[in-house]
């Protein structure tokens, strides 16, 4: 899954709400894992996760290319502690 915010938006908590937003709804659905691959260098959207309850799962590397860059992409993931319980 990703959240997007505009630039001019950022800081401003409107990432956490649609993250909050999307895990509540995940879970009405009935949806156990949600998972978030991440630029590793993305270190503001890394702490957002966490704060969601996110963990680190760990880098895939060189997953894809940006131009004519290779890629190192960080996956997350968060586990509902009230789905399939």
């Amino acid at each position: 899954m990703s959240v997007y915010v505009a630039a001019a938006a950022r800081g401003r908590g409107a990432g956490k709400a649609l993250l909050e937003a999307l895990v509540k709804e995940s879970e009405a659905h009935g949806i156990w894992t949600l998972q978030a691959g991440i630029f590793p260098e993305n270190v503001a959207s890394i702490t957002l996760h966490e704060s969601c309850g996110f963990r680190k799962i760990g880098v895939r590397h060189r997953l894809g290319r940006l131009g004519n860059v290779w890629r190192d992409v960080m996956l997350l993931e968060r586990r509902s502690s009230v789905v399939g319980v």
